[in-house]
């Protein structure tokens, strides 16, 4: 018999976390129904949820009837009317995440933040392989954590977005992880405040030997942190102090008790550098020793549209980083260039742009695609030249137009996807495609 047998369970949204709700209820003896916006005719049923009733056409206040509990997809905001009809009836309403906790038996670690989320869970899974354990990375990462917490596992490192956060009761990971925080998913939250609540319910329920890894860096995370109810341990991009993790020039160092070497990563920028940080506090938290995690760091190979060459045009590099859909990570991914030709746009989610104009200097151009073009011509108005591209191959073509020997093409949108693509990894590959369509071209020209 099942962990929900006799009960019912109704999971808003038929996306990827809801499938995987879904799928992970009938298996644990659930009844369960799913309320999705799309029409049937659009709806693909996997063959193992054959028994799911599906209520598709538009959320209904009916589809609780005789509701247990309530799993709400990522993509469906706190605000939505059926969400907040749940809860005025004391309905439980939870997150796949949380789903996912109150099945798992292995102890995890979890990580959140704004940006760098999936790397730092990527690094976090190559270390815990790298000490021999059968490790997987899930979660808001393509896997979702209720369905790898039944896999059997000996550990998991979980990647949690702000959206699973707020949804959750008994989350509990050994160790948790605080990237950084800045604007972001504004239109899902309402308020920043409320997007540094969500994130903070990370460590909710932490205690004892438990262990919080915080930004030393970023006040903002910081001053979350600094409210874990467990131990803390820091870590930043920049040189360490005494309980802490840190680069000293491109060594990778822990100051945790015996100060230990965890490898050399020249040619990381900062970003990329505070995650693997975050990475080796982690997991030495977790009881590694040094050696598998230098070992794990160095293992990973670099994750797609997160800062990668994708082609080289005359001179004129271009990057993908498709996954840079704030403002925060745009600054972060501009660190260091000069002669830079941006490619951004798409839907903001209701922050704020303006911050982007502090790397004016960096700029040699805009491309301005997507809902958010008018905004970022508004940001970037007599203070670099800006164009307006209709698709990402236009854009590719005006950003090389823009463009002088020894530059940088860079997608790094500021904003999410959905307006013009599936997803930001559709986002990247179209960008990539554009750009190494110019490189043959070069090429066949000689």
């Amino acid at each position: 018999m099942g962990a929900f047998a006799g009960k019912r369970a109704v999971v808003i949204g038929f996306g990827v976390s809801g499938r995987a709700a879904a799928r992970v209820l009938v298996e644990e003896g659930a009844e369960v129904r799913v309320s999705e916006v799309r029409p049937a005719g659009e709806l693909e049923v996997p063959d193992d949820l054959d028994g799911v009733l599906m209520l598709a056409g538009g959320h209904r206040d009916e589809h609780l009837d005789g509701a247990s509990v309530v799993i709400v997809s990522p993509g469906v905001p706190e605000s939505a009317p059926l969400v907040g009809r749940a809860l005025e009836l004391g309905v439980p309403v939870w997150s796949e995440l949380e789903l996912g906790a109150r099945l798992c038996e292995a102890p995890y670690l979890a990580v959140t933040g704004t940006n760098g989320k999936t790397t730092t869970t990527e690094m976090l899974a190559a270390c815990l392989r790298a000490a021999g354990l059968d490790a997987v990375a899930c979660g808001n990462i393509g896997l979702p954590f209720s369905i790898a917490a039944r896999e059997g596992h000996d550990a998991l490192a979980v990647e949690a977005s702000s959206f699973q956060l707020r949804f959750h009761e008994s989350l509990s990971p050994r160790v948790s992880v605080l990237l950084n925080l800045a604007p972001d998913h504004l239109d899902w939250h309402g308020t920043l405040a409320s997007y540094a609540e969500a994130k903070s319910r990370v460590f909710a329920n932490q205690a004892g030997d438990d262990v919080h890894v915080g930004n030393a860096d970023e006040r903002a995370a910081a001053r979350v942190s600094e409210r874990a109810p467990c131990r803390i341990v820091w870590f930043r991009a920049a040189v360490p102090s005494d309980g802490e993790v840190g680069f000293e020039d491109d060594e990778l160092v822990s100051r945790l008790g015996e100060e230990a070497s965890l490898g050399s990563f020249r040619g990381l920028p900062s970003c990329v550098r505070a995650d693997a940080a975050a990475a080796a506090a982690a997991v030495l938290a977790f009881g590694l020793d040094a050696e598998p995690v230098a070992a794990g760091l160095a293992a990973l190979p670099a994750l797609p549209h997160r800062g990668e060459v994708v082609a080289r045009v005359d001179g004129v590099s271009f990057v993908d980083d498709s996954k840079a859909t704030n403002p925060h990570a745009v600054l972060a991914s501009l660190e260091g260039r000069e002669g830079v030709v941006l490619i951004a746009g798409g839907l903001a989610k209701g922050v704020d742009l303006r911050p982007l104009a502090s790397a004016a200097r960096t700029l040699s151009g805009v491309v301005a695609i997507g809902q958010a073009q008018s905004e970022l011509m508004r940001v970037f108005d007599g203070v670099v030249p800006t164009r307006k591209a209709e698709t990402i191959e236009e854009a590719v073509r005006t950003a090389m137009a823009m463009s002088s020997t020894g530059g940088t093409v860079l997608l790094a949108p500021a904003c999410a996807s959905q307006d013009m693509f599936r997803d930001y990894a559709e986002r990247g590959e179209r960008f990539a495609a554009a750009a190494r369509a110019l490189e043959k071209q070069s090429v066949a020209r000689g």
